[in-house]
């Protein structure tokens, strides 16, 4: 029974006398296993009293860097300010630094003014160039460090990352078309914002190998480079419906759900199925509307905790934890949609 408190501090937390404690810690017997329980539960409240002491007082500044549609860097801003209250004692200013799209050397010199400024950690949805995995070194090197969300930077030294198994929500994705288109005939669509973000290259491998094994004769049409936003996914969507008229379906990876729905109306199409990622706000109403079958989503509050958590388990606030497993997948269709937006 690993502890770092003495046996006079136990006995007081549990309301036994220093003996007993001492035969329970040290298995001499002569105890009720209640007892035993009893003493392992002062242990447990010890621990946690002393990491809230740990906490009281100290302010953790953290960067949250990103590239991402506005509609879900608001996901992330509203999931993040939600959880500031349950992470007291501690204090956690944000400062937030949210880009739609543009060349990776602006991400890179955002992240370069953190490291010289100095924070208490990084938070970061980057594409995965090697420029920005320079920077992440580099902020690594300053004593800085980042924790990874959504997407992955495996080769660069973050601490860690969080949220889902993409390779694993591309392969639902597939066994959730494949059920629902059954034997209709029709092409699926393949959506991706930048074939520069791991996540989403890791839900088309997902996808993909998963469509390959359980329906091998199905075609899938691959679009990519809309960076998620209407304006440049609509021409892209039709373009790609233009030219094959057996599109019947879409995985939608990432994004820009209003202007691919738009562009098979404009064309009198129709999409017999259509999956998407997270529940934000435009896919929030396209769900409720019927209009998408189904939203992969996860808990974005539950990843901005553990994100917080991680940081301050790097500045020895907390106790060290195992290792970050990925977020549950949700599977959410029009009938089981959360009775407001989590994340």
């Amino acid at each position: 029974m690993g502890h770092p408190f003495p046996i006079r501090e136990i006995a007081r937390q549990a309301g036994l006398s220093e003996a007993t404690v001492d035969r329970v810690l040290n298995s001499r017997g002569g105890v009720r296993d209640s007892t035993v329980r009893e003493v392992q539960q002062a242990i447990a409240d010890l621990d946690r009293q002393r990491t809230q002491v740990r906490l009281v007082g100290r302010t953790f500044m953290i960067d949250i860097v990103m590239q991402a549609p506005e509609r879900f860097s608001t996901a992330v801003r509203a999931a993040l300010e939600t959880e500031l209250p349950a992470l007291h004692p501690a204090v956690v200013r944000s400062r937030f630094h949210f880009r739609e799209t543009g060349p990776a050397q602006e991400q890179v010199a955002i992240l370069d003014r953190i490291a010289r400024r100095g924070s208490q950690g990084v938070i970061l949805k980057a594409p995965d160039v090697p420029e920005v995995a320079a920077a992440v070194g580099r902020l690594a090197q300053a004593g800085i460090p980042v924790v990874t969300l959504v997407t992955d930077l495996p080769a660069t030294p973050r601490l860690a990352y969080v949220g889902i198994d993409n390779r694993a929500a591309g392969a639902t994705a597939a066994y959730l078309m494949g059920q629902w288109l059954g034997d209709r005939p029709g092409n699926v669509l393949t959506s991706l914002s930048s074939g520069f973000f791991r996540n989403e290259e890791e839900r088309e491998m997902g996808f993909r190998s998963a469509m390959r094994a359980r329906h091998p004769d199905r075609t899938l049409v691959e679009i990519a480079e809309g960076q998620g936003l209407d304006a440049t996914q609509y021409d892209l969507v039709r373009a790609a419906l233009e030219r094959d008229p057996d599109i019947r379906a879409v995985y939608s990876i990432g994004g820009g759900n209003i202007a691919t729905l738009k562009a098979f109306e404009d064309l009198g199409r129709k999409c017999a199925v259509f999956i998407a990622h997270d529940l934000d706000h435009d896919n929030d109403r396209l769900l409720r509307e019927h209009r998408l079958s189904a939203v992969l989503h996860h808990d974005l509050r539950q990843d901005m905790r553990e994100a917080c958590h991680l940081v301050m388990r790097e500045h020895g606030a907390l106790p060290p934890a195992g290792p970050t497993v990925p977020s549950a997948i949700q599977v959410v269709t029009p009938y089981n949609m959360p009775t407001a937006l989590t994340g």
